[in-house]
């Protein structure tokens, strides 16, 4: 289990991560979420302590990362995949990594194998692609038997394939009991990945929940209303954080209600429906809404000027 506790971090007169408190339990995949610039990377950091907390403090399974005796076997991390040296190979660098703790040469064939990499493992580093590096991250991360995970971007430079086998092996991970604590910027991986999410914006926590309540909750979804008398529904639905567009002749996109009220509403002033249909948000959808105000760089979809 992952616990931070009022986590801050300062540069100069620059707060990177604001009083950020949250725990990772086992036995699920947590999303960590947040725009460029949110501190996630820094907070996973402090969590392995690579960075000092200006205040507050994370435990990894009840006590700081470098307390423990054999951190290999107690957490498996990937912050840079390729922070290796080019020269080494694949068989190498795991090896060498593996001597530090005492960890079998068994267990550097097994994660080879496991990340697919056993055909490439005398081939120097320096050769391998993004992807191929990111597998031999995992497979560093992996190699201690770890009861804690944590991954930043682990997706990054996979291709379909390899974006399905992560998917799967961090469920699977998860199903034995273990705490994975994973970022990623792929909404619809980490909807299909996530089971928890952990949402961070400007350093401050905005939100520790499940994928389904975090979606459900956003208000981001609408509903389409197809009826005759549809200027008539717009003026009686109209309310602070009800947001109305027509998409077309006779269609409303209704945001800030639910399809209940719409119903109950036409129902009682006689407006005939011909259509009702709630459109449930994505994770993207709640995710942007949820950060609108947090996003440190905004672009524009104007094009450019002469």
């Amino acid at each position: 289990m992952i616990t931070a506790q009022d986590l801050t971090k300062r540069y100069g007169d620059k707060t990177v991560v604001s009083d950020l408190s949250f725990t990772v339990r086992p036995g699920t995949v947590t999303g960590f979420l947040g725009p460029n610039g949110a501190g996630k990377s820094t907070t996973m950091r402090m969590i392995l302590g690579l960075d000092a907390p200006t205040r507050g403090h994370a435990t990894v399974g009840g006590r700081a990362y470098a307390a423990h005796p054999a951190p290999l076997q107690e957490v498996g991390a990937l912050l840079e995949a390729r922070s290796i040296h080019p020269g080494r190979t694949a068989h190498h660098h795991l090896r060498a990594l593996a001597h530090t703790h005492g960890i079998p040469r068994s267990r550097v064939d097994h994660v080879l194998d496991l990340t697919g990499l056993t055909d490439v493992a005398r081939r120097r580093v320096k050769g391998f692609s993004l992807g191929m590096g990111q597998r031999l991250g995992i497979a560093a991360a992996l190699l201690g038997d770890p009861a804690t995970v944590v991954l930043d971007e682990p997706v990054n430079g996979l291709d379909p394939e390899g974006v399905l086998w992560i998917r799967n092996l961090l469920k699977s991970l998860a199903a034995e009991g273990r705490t994975v604590f994973v970022s990623s910027h792929l909404m619809s991986e980490m909807a299909l990945t996530a089971e928890h999410l952990v949402v961070i914006g400007r350093g401050r926590l905005l939100a520790d929940t499940t994928v389904a309540d975090f979606v459900r909750q956003s208000g981001a979804g609408t509903v389409k209303v197809v009826t005759p008398q549809a200027e008539t529904l717009v003026r009686l639905l109209s309310a602070p954080g009800v947001d109305i567009t027509t998409t077309a002749p006779e269609t409303l996109d209704v945001r800030g209600t639910d399809a209940e009220r719409i119903g109950r509403t036409a129902v009682a002033h006689g407006i005939p429906l011909f259509e009702l249909t709630p459109n449930t948000a994505s994770l993207e959808d709640a995710f942007m809404d949820l950060t609108r105000d947090a996003v440190e760089f905004t672009a524009t979809l104007e094009g450019p000027t002469a």
